[in-house]
């Protein structure tokens, strides 16, 4: 699977690790990695490791987490982004709305 959810033992904690292409396609796997966890959650990691390419899908699968997860009371922390993956969320400003590593 290209998506994977974890929460962690407290139950505070979920990470999203994303594997190959960030784009329309993993939408599913994406949404369904964060679903159920939503009110349990206070503070959410996507993993962009093994992130090879990412599209303006993406983008939208990021912000549409935000949105579920409380907007402006979330953590939303993305991380081990490549030099290219981080390129494309710093030109559209993301840097404003996460934290990004």
């Amino acid at each position: 699977m290209a998506v994977r959810g974890q929460v962690s033992e407290d139950g505070k904690i979920l990470t999203i690790s994303i594997t190959g292409r960030f784009d329309i396609t993993v939408y599913k796997d994406f949404s369904q990695a964060y679903k159920n966890k939503v009110d349990s959650v206070s503070k959410w990691i996507v993993d962009m490791a093994d992130v090879e390419y990412m599209d303006s899908s993406a983008l939208g699968m990021l912000l549409m987490l935000r949105e579920r997860a409380g907007i402006d009371g979330a953590e939303i922390d993305l991380v081990k982004c490549n030099a290219g993956i981080k390129k494309i969320l710093m030109t559209a400003n993301f840097n404003k709305l996460f934290h990004i590593e």
